[in-house]
């Protein structure tokens, strides 16, 4: 709701026109406790303040991790994936129930653990597919993050092997990476009815970050069995 209203104000701000037949600086509703006439936008009140006063609601460790998102080195198709993750707008079966898709019954997460699937049960608590985490850290050498919310976690993820510009646009793409795999994964299991170890997750995770370094850098130096053991001393990092 909060995004369709911002995208409203926006569209009739640039626009400088109406939209349904009332013009932008005739009424705005709502913004300053009523209806504020043009008269009173000349005053102050503008369409860009109730923007304003609409986004600074948003909570901070989203607008954070949605600067994340998108990544030079990873595939569209794998930010738009995060982007739908972190707004909680994945078709998990929690969300599938809530829009009356599937029965209540149906709510059990695919790794067999015995859980509600949603997003933050498959991707942080699962104690099958967040489990992940740990042994990304562990390959990376970072330390690990406890963080309980998606974006907190993909924020601390970023930073947790040390604050040089290069050290976080790695961690950035490892974290976009890992959610990939957990993902696919789980429409693995569910459609197609495989399942994948985790040290065979934790596999195409290293997989797939060597292939999207190697694609859009074909100059960089990787060696792909050092590069299995020892990432950062591959990029340099360490």
């Amino acid at each position: 709701m909060l995004n369709s209203m911002v995208i409203l104000m926006v569209d009739d701000d640039i626009g400088g026109g109406s939209r349904g037949g009332v013009g932008v600086a005739q009424t705005v509703k709502g913004v300053g406790g009523g209806d504020v006439e043009g008269s009173e936008l000349d005053s102050g009140y503008t369409v860009r303040s109730a923007y304003q006063l609409l986004t600074d609601q948003v909570v901070a460790p989203l607008d954070a991790a949605a600067g994340l998102i998108w990544h030079p080195q990873v595939p569209l198709k794998v930010s738009i994936l995060a982007w739908r993750l972190l707004r909680d707008r994945l078709p998990t079966k929690s969300n599938l129930i809530t829009r009356g898709v599937l029965p209540v019954a149906a709510h059990f997460c695919v790794s067999g653990c015995g859980e509600a699937e949603s997003a933050h049960h498959s991707f942080l608590s699962c104690s099958t597919f967040g489990s992940l985490w740990p042994l990304v850290s562990s390959w990376a050498g970072s330390s690990l993050v406890t963080a309980q919310t998606l974006p907190d976690h993909f924020v601390q993820f970023t930073s947790s092997a040390g604050g040089s510009r290069a050290r976080r646009s790695f961690m950035q793409l490892l974290w976009l990476v890992s959610v990939w795999v957990v993902w696919t994964e789980r429409n693995h299991r569910l459609f197609r009815g495989s399942a994948n170890s985790l040290s065979h997750m934790l596999d195409k995770m290293k997989t797939f970050s060597y292939r999207w370094l190697r694609v859009n850098n074909s100059t960089i130096a990787l060696n792909f069995h050092s590069w299995w053991f020892s990432p950062m001393l591959c990029l340099g990092l360490v």
